[in-house]
Parts: structure tokens; sequence; C-alpha cells
């Protein structure tokens, strides 16, 4: 039996949970027609065989018609969810996992132009931030209608097998009873705490009537909104209280703050930059007031820290969600003692900003996960051990390094650098970003235990390439800044990296033409801004930043805002000439033929990269298959057996930036996927 804190055993209630590690309820929008089928199923499947103890799907699963999801949730209030999540429940327990499901009605925090179009309800007509729909104010009729769609939902969840239900109570309908911002209600409802707890009771106990006494449920809350006039940490220590002494339900899931605007979701959910288990103090506080089984998760990314929050007392389940979307094997690497081989996550976020985009979670540094029906979160060996040669070692080369290794093969990489990173080197200068870093350690290291060859500060050549003898050549050379975008003055211009490299010195007035709207143009703008240089960011797009997305963008926006910092949008940089000692642009619109000016002592132009391919051409013609990849064997987890070159001795493979300007995510699932049947 081990010691370690992490993986004890845990009884709630009758279920005896494996150890303390959980999944949080989270919504990684893989479900079709608004079901977890195969795909959602495989990726929960995946961390259950791992050994995680505890996995609760859906963050958060409808309950009612009234409350589209904004992204692509479960519609629990479909009875056909009955038998997927039963197939999920089922797999995951024949693994030993519990598995619980997050039910919610969202209120206010969704769009009335989304499915039925129904009106949005909420126990007033204050709108959210986030999602801007001006809600109707409730009647009764809605009031006792939703609480017996929360009871029908959780009966159906009952009758597929889970071990309980978790109700969410921060930013969703449940707590927009609770709060004096969000209920204007009058009578039973509104008004005292008793009144507008009122809600929450009634649901909870027609649950109770439906599901009876044994069945598992709980209660993901705010304790703290952080917000004047809102719930504070006093109220949420009586309503914790409350809770427990109800007698409803069985566990308490605490986090602190609120998620009506980007600002107060990313405080509630940090990204990287900012403080680890910055709740965790408070959830503890929680505890020890209640002595009542307690569930916590943000931003616990690593296993010392989820150590800590167990032994300390903290916590009785801790949740790395986001740990174990990076690495689903997290919990089997702590039993093997293998905790050095766990995949960090980076906080990255590009998890939870796609979803809010509309697009599915994926994991920035892990494409096979919510890919587990196509890709591999374990590598098999290769049959015929071969000698694969790599160029370049940035995340693309060092994923396709790391994959062939892991088959096996006899690998070889070149990189011109003293050392490895690519464009994640310059990334994490900012200090802000630096746990980027770890998306190239990782791999170094694995790479290195399994006898991969470097040669760094090596400018390889088609020569050195053919000197390895190769069977495969995968060219990951990346791309370099592109900035003739002008029709005059591209000389006078510097790029955004060459202002994060220090290979130039920030001006003191300067132009920032951001027309890729990735993370490189906000981060000239912070590094620039903070020498207390006046800045503004020009770009052509309705909105800066598109790429950056949501979450991400807080942290930037919360250093610029303070600073001489201006953003304008929906202007192009035509060109820049010299003005005396001075740089005058020109911007024009792509809205009518509209001219403005601009004098200033710098211009920084961040329009992506243009591939460095040189040596990709160079050997296409003496490669078997001349660079050829098979799209559709790429695109559903095949194969490639292209081969078109009798004379050739190789296949030649160009992948990342060396294609065509990216992001980090597509250079590693491009290595993946071609180097995993190598």
């Amino acid at each position: 039996m081990s010691n370690d804190p992490l993986l004890q055993p845990y009884q709630l209630k009758h279920l005896t949970l494996r150890n303390r590690i959980m999944i949080t309820s989270h919504e990684p929008a893989y479900p079709e027609d608004g079901m977890p089928k195969d795909r959602y199923r495989a990726y929960h499947v995946e961390r259950a065989r791992a050994g995680v103890a505890l996995t609760m799907t859906a963050g958060s699963a409808s309950v009612a018609r009234d409350s589209p999801p904004v992204f692509n949730n479960i519609l629990a209030w479909k009875d056909e969810v009955v038998g997927w999540m039963k197939k999920l429940t089922d797999e995951c327990h024949d693994e030993g996992c519990a598995v619980m499901i997050q039910l919610t009605h969202l209120g206010r925090r969704t769009r009335w132009d989304k499915a039925d179009w129904l009106p949005v309800v909420s126990p007033s007509h204050e709108r959210e931030a986030s999602h801007k729909a001006f809600p109707k104010k409730m009647e009764d009729w809605d009031i006792a209608r939703i609480i017996e769609d929360y009871a029908d939902a959780a009966e159906r969840m009952k009758a597929a097998g889970l071990d309980g239900v978790e109700i969410q109570a921060y930013g969703h309908l449940m707590d927009q009873f609770w709060s004096p911002l969000t209920n204007d209600l009058d009578g039973p409802y509104g008004g005292s705490l008793d009144n507008r707890l009122r809600f929450t009771f009634d649901v909870l106990k027609e649950i109770r009537k439906r599901c009876g006494d044994e069945f598992i449920v709980g209660v993901r809350y705010t304790g703290d909104e952080d917000l004047p006039g809102g719930l504070t940490k006093a109220d949420g220590l009586e309503i914790s209280h409350r809770l427990k002494d109800s007698g409803l339900i069985d566990f308490l899931n605490v986090v602190k703050g609120h998620i009506d605007t980007d600002a107060g979701l990313t405080d509630v959910i940090p990204i990287q930059g900012m403080r680890n288990a910055p709740h965790l103090d408070f959830a503890g506080e929680i505890r020890a007031a209640t002595n009542f089984p307690t569930f916590h998760a943000a931003k616990i990314p690593d296993v010392a820290t989820a150590r800590h929050a167990i032994a300390s007392g903290k916590l009785d389940m801790v949740g790395m969600t986001r740990a174990h979307m990076a690495d689903p094997h997290l919990v089997r690497k702590v039993i093997e003692g293998r905790e050095e081989d766990i995949r960090p996550c980076v906080g990255a976020n590009y998890c939870l900003d796609r979803i809010y985009q509309g697009g599915m979670a994926l994991c920035l540094h892990n494409p096979a996960t919510g890919r587990e029906l196509e890709q591999p979160q374990t590598i098999k060996p290769a049959e015929t051990r071969k000698r694969i040669t790599i160029v370049g070692a940035g995340p693309a080369g060092m994923e396709a390094a790391r994959v062939a290794a892991e088959r096996g093969h006899d690998v070889t990489v070149f990189e011109a650098a003293d050392q490895p990173g690519g464009q994640i080197r310059l990334t994490a200068q900012q200090e802000r970003r630096r746990e980027m870093i770890s998306i190239i350690a990782w791999r170094f290291e694995q790479c290195e235990k399994r006898g991969v060859k470097f040669h760094f500060s090596t400018y390889a050549d088609a020569e050195a390439v053919l000197e390895t003898n190769p069977d495969e050549v995968i060219i990951a050379t990346g791309g370099l800044p592109h900035t003739e975008v002008l029709g005059s003055g591209n000389d006078l211009v510097c790029s955004a990296w060459d202002i994060l490299s220090g290979d130039v010195k920030p001006g003191s007035n300067v132009l920032i033409f951001d027309d890729a709207g990735d993370h490189s143009g906000l981060q000239a703008a912070d590094l620039i801004s903070q020498t207390g240089a006046k800045v503004e960011v020009v770009t052509p797009d309705r909105s800066f930043a598109p790429e950056v997305m949501a979450m991400n963008l807080v942290p930037y926006m919360r250093n610029l805002q303070k600073r001489d910092t201006t953003f304008t949008v929906t202007w192009r940089l035509m060109s820049v000439a010299r003005d005396g000692n001075q740089l005058r642009a020109t911007l024009g619109s792509d809205y009518g033929d509209f001219r403005r000016e601009r004098l200033v002592d710098q211009v920084v132009v961040n329009h992506g990269t243009r591939p460095l391919d040189d040596i990709y051409f160079e050997l296409k013609p003496k490669s078997s298959n001349l660079g050829e990849v098979d799209y559709d064997a790429l695109a559903t987890g095949g194969a490639q057996s292209i081969r078109k070159n009798p004379e050739g001795s190789f296949r030649l493979f160009r992948i990342g930036d060396a294609v065509a300007a990216r992001n980090t995510h597509a250079a590693i699932y491009d290595a993946l996927r071609l180097a995993k049947d190598l």
C-alpha cells in the first residue's frame, strides 16, 4: 500500500474512490447532436484506464430546452442521453473509475438566438456581460417547471448508472438566485438569503425525492463572488453551512470568483503566468469550517501541489482537469513512480479558449486529446527500426523526434541554434509565458532518454542530411517573420520577433501593425509599453488579436490598459516614409478610399512567417515520395504510403511552419500524425 497521500482511497458515502485525484466537470465540446458519443466516451475512458478515481462529465449538461448551450454541451433534457451516458459509465466502471455529471440551467448565461429561440430566463432582467442576452424575469411557472427539469435530468443519470450528479452554482441559474446582483424577485424566491436559497433547496429536495437518499449529489458553487455588491466570503461560508446542514447533499465543490466577464472567468480558472492554486487556501477554509467532503480545482497543474492539497487536509479530492488534458496517464505515472515523465500542463488554455469560440477543446501540446479515436496517447513500437533524420528542433521537430524515438527508431536531429525550442524559446522569454518552455523541455528529456542524437549549432544542408543515410527525412525548420507588406518603406520597419528577441531596442512612440492577430503582436506591445513608450496597435480586422482568444487576452489587457497603449481596428498600414528623425506611417482602409497618418519613431510589423524551406526543395527530387503527402491518410489517422520516385532512397516530409504559418498545436499535431506510423 502506497504512503502517497494522493493514492489513498476515499470513502464518499457508499462509494469508494480509489485515490484522491479527480477530473472535475468540464465540457470539452465533443458531443454530437448533444450526445456523449464515441469521441466523448473515448476521452473519458482513456483517463479512467490510467487510474483517475473520479471523472466528472459535462461542464455543464443542460437540463432544459430553454437552457441552450452556447457551445457544444450535453443535452441532459433528452431521454436519448441515457443510453449514451450508460455506455460511457459502464466502460469507466470497468476500469475502476467512478463517474458523475454536472447538471445546470444556464439562466442568463446563454443567448435567446440559440437552438429553439426561447427567451433567456433569470431572477432579474440584468444582462450578463459575456453573452449579452437580456433575460426574461422568471415567473412562478418558470421556477416550477425548471425544478422538475433538474429532477428529470438527475433521474436520467441515475437510470444510466452514474454514481452521482453535481449541481452547478457559479455564474448559472442556481446562483443567479443566490446573488443580490442577479436576483430582484419578490416573495418566496427573492429578498432574504433564505428566500434566495429556496430555489436550490427545492431542486435538491425534488432530486432526492426522485433518486433516493443513496444517490450521490453535490454542488459546485462560488463561495465568494469577489464582486462589489455580490456574494461575500461571509455569505459563502453561511451558504456552505446551509448546504451541509440541509442533509440533501454529499459533497461541496467550491470555487472563488465570478464568470460573467472574460476577466472574471480567467481569475476563476487562471492561465499561465498567473499564480498556481490561487483559491486552494480558500477551499481549505471552507472544509475546515464545515468539516464536510470538499473538492476543488483551479490551476493545480502539478503533482506536488495536488499532493500538498490532500496532505495538508485542505481538500478531500483534488481536481486536475487541464493537467489530464495534457497527460491522461498522469495517475498511472504517479503510481509507477514516473512523475518526471508526466507531460506538463503549461497553462496555455488553448483548451478553454477554443470552446468559448465554438471549437472543441484541444491541448496545445497533446494533439491526441479529444482525438483518442484517431491518434494514440501511447506510441506503439515499430516492427522495423529505421534511420530518421529531422531538421529543426522547434515544437514540430521535437515532437517528431519524440514519437519516432518511442517507436524505437534511430533518430538524428539537426538544429541551427545552440539549443532546442524554435519560436517557443522566443515566446518563453517573457516572464509571464515562461511556462511555455516546458513544451520543449519535456520533449527534450524524453528524446534524451531514448537516445536521440542532437546536432546543435548546425545549419544542415542536403549533404549533411544525406550523410545520415536516412530512411525518412522530416523538415521542421519553421519560418521567418514576413514584414514586406507595404507599398513602400518595408526597409524602415522591424518585426515583432526583433523586439521579442532583443535584437531591436523598443522606440518611445511606436506603431505596431498587427495583421496576424496572434501572441507575437501583443507580446511586442507588452514589452515595448513596459518601457514607458507610447504604443498604438493597428489592425485591419474588426477586432484586435483574434488568434489570442478571450482568456489569454486578459493578462495582456491588464498590462496594456494601465499604460499608454491604444488599439485601432479596421485600418491597414499602407506605407512608411522618413520624416526628419521620425517615421510617417500612412494608414488606409479596406472599407473605402480613406487615409490617416501617424508620426512615430518606430514601426513594428507582425504578419506571420514565411516557410524556411530551402533544404526541403533541395532534397525533394532525391526523395521516393517527391515530398508528397497523402492528406486522406493524414486526416484520418492512416499511414503514408506514396512512392513516386523509384530512385529515391528516403521519404521526405515537412511539417509545422515549414509548410505555412500556423500555430504550436498545428505543428505538434503534424508531427504526431505523421511520425506515429513511421
